[in-house]
């Protein structure tokens, strides 16, 4: 991708009629923000603008954003081609129901998905975020098995470690313990744990590797709609890589014992892995995909799951007849005409070329931490750059020490990481390398 790929500046700050200390007593007394206490003593940082991977803070700081937004921004902020498609679409209609209506940006963001994704996948349900698009994946295997005589599979296989989003039943298939859902596990429907694989990425899947989860598939096969992974790269519960050869095991054992396979690829489809979505490191195709997050290069909420026409077509002959969801914005055409335009602005790059050119530097910028006695250990894939600390950090205190430094860092549990935007500058990714080894080497005690 061309790092220098034009983008709108920054525009100046807009008058509001509130000033910004306002503002910020508005925000700390009534606006609850996410993984936060309703009055949250930790800094919330206000920000004016954002175009490139600058976000404009209402004080004055700029910060080279090493996030995009939770890995969603991959073309960066404020881009002309985007802003284009949001705005000619915004004269046509914002928005009008699903139900019983269809319109051309969803209809043709659907195309473009089937063209990307294995030719398996036929059928396409929009939803309003990936959490959402998890349960979709999750009641569409019910509705499936439902539909083929075996109702009694209502449970799920997952690895832990994995992270499937914030919603009852995507809560239930993250990982018990480390995912951030312990609080709710009496209310939660019980599922199969498996261990994640040891393996790494670029290794071989060993036997010990996948016992776990033929024993499990073996057991307990009639329970299972389906197991539901993240391939290669587990996200929010842990940023870990492990093989990509377990993913074509697992798909393996999923047809050997009648199981749906799920590929959760809301963190890494659209290039973060290194391939336009990370089943390809397996050449395995999933029966139920999840697709978000980048979908919209970051502007709005979007995201589809992706099916086979075996699963849909069963459903459809199965009770009730129907699939049985419905958001009320779902393919919201706002959302569908700006994700086209996010795709299409991907494809036309040479993006493989440059999220092999983030990852080298990544490698190279993070390198001084591996030598870190506080640091457990530093692992890189695709536009990923994982520092993993031997202890917790102090959100607190380490989110303040990246913006004094100049860069947005938003580091979680015992992990320091980054996922720019594809478009960020060579300098502007050694600034956010050089800033994240600078404040993880202050992090001795």
């Amino acid at each position: 991708m061309d790092s220098n790929h034009p983008v709108s500046p920054v525009p100046p700050p807009r008058p509001n009629a509130l000033s910004n200390e306002s503002l910020s007593a508005l925000d700390h007394a009534h606006v609850w923000h996410p993984y936060s206490a309703m009055h949250n003593t930790s800094a919330v940082y206000h920000v004016d603008s954002a175009a490139g991977v600058i976000l404009q803070l209402a004080d004055g700081r700029q910060l080279i954003d090493g996030m995009s937004s939770w890995w969603c921004a991959i073309h960066g902020y404020n881009h002309p081609r985007l802003n284009q498609a949001a705005e000619r679409q915004l004269q046509q209609m914002a928005h009008v129901m699903f139900g019983g209506l269809t319109h051309a940006p969803a209809i043709l963001l659907v195309a473009k998905l089937l063209e990307l994704t294995p030719e398996m996948l036929q059928s396409v349900f929009i939803s309003d975020s990936g959490s959402v698009a998890v349960e979709v994946a999750m009641k569409m295997a019910i509705q499936y098995w439902n539909a083929k005589g075996q109702p009694e599979r209502q449970h799920f296989a997952s690895l832990r470690g994995g992270y499937h989003g914030d919603t009852l039943g995507a809560m239930s298939v993250c990982d018990p313990v480390t995912g951030m859902h312990s609080l709710f596990n009496s209310v939660l429907t019980r599922q199969f744990f498996i261990d994640r694989p040891a393996s790494r990425f670029g290794e071989a899947c060993t036997r010990q590797d996948i016992e776990p989860l033929e024993a499990a598939l073996q057991q307990h096969h009639r329970q299972i709609a389906a197991l539901i992974l993240e391939p290669v790269v587990q996200g929010a519960g842990g940023m870990y890589f492990y093989a990509a050869d377990y993913l074509r095991q697992a798909r393996e054992l999923c047809d050997r014992y009648e199981v749906l396979l799920i590929a959760d690829e809301i963190a890494t489809g659209f290039g973060r892995s290194g391939k336009l979505f990370a089943c390809e490191h397996a050449a395995i195709t999933p029966d139920i995909m999840c697709v978000g997050k980048a979908l919209t290069g970051g502007y709005m909420s979007l995201a589809a799951t992706l099916t086979t026409a075996e699963v849909s077509d069963s459903i459809d002959c199965g009770d009730p007849g129907v699939f049985m969801h419905g958001p009320t914005y779902m393919a919201n055409p706002l959302a569908c005409a700006t994700a086209l335009a996010s795709i299409e602005l991907l494809l036309e790059s040479d993006w493989q070329q440059r999220i092999g050119e983030i990852e080298r530097q990544l490698r190279q910028g993070l390198s001084p931490c591996e030598q870190m006695p506080q640091v457990a250990e530093v692992r890189c894939l695709g536009a990923i750059g994982v520092v993993e600390m031997k202890e917790p950090v102090e959100m607190s205190v380490i989110t303040r020490q990246f913006v004094d430094a100049g860069v947005w860092v938003r580091p979680f549990g015992k992990l320091v990481y980054l996922m720019p935007a594809y478009i960020i500058t060579d300098a502007e990714l050694e600034q956010l390398c050089r800033s994240v080894v600078e404040v993880v080497a202050r992090q001795v005690d």
